[in-house]
């Protein structure tokens, strides 16, 4: 069974989710912008968190039979990036999550998802 790309934006917030990661926020881009049909950030407390809470996601991506385009910034742990193609996952550490606040750039997106 191939997950729709909603069904797939659920599934990395719950993974997140189940790793505690912070203000889990899902952003609708449809009709907003050809990068993706949804982004998902959220933030951990420490680089281990971090790591985390991207190989919970990957695991669960993996699980479903997704392709993982991507990651970048596991080593470091400051901002994991994941591709799952139309879902593309922002896994911050904290400060960093302040510094960029992503959600402001796309803030004529629509917050499907605040957890």
């Amino acid at each position: 069974m191939t997950l729709t790309n909603e069904q797939l934006m659920q599934t990395a917030v719950d993974a997140a989710n189940d790793k505690k990661a912070m203000n889990i926020v899902a952003l609708d881009l449809r009709g907003i912008s050809l990068v993706a049909d949804y982004f998902v950030i959220c933030h951990g407390n420490s680089d281990t968190q971090v790591q985390a809470i991207a190989t919970e996601i990957r695991k669960r991506a993996h699980d479903e039979g997704v392709t993982i385009k991507g990651i970048e910034g596991m080593d470091s742990a400051r901002w994991v990036l994941m591709d799952l193609g139309d879902v593309v996952v922002h896994v911050f550490h904290r400060d960093e999550r302040e510094y960029y606040n992503i959600e402001r750039l796309w803030s004529d997106a629509k917050v499907v998802e605040k957890v």
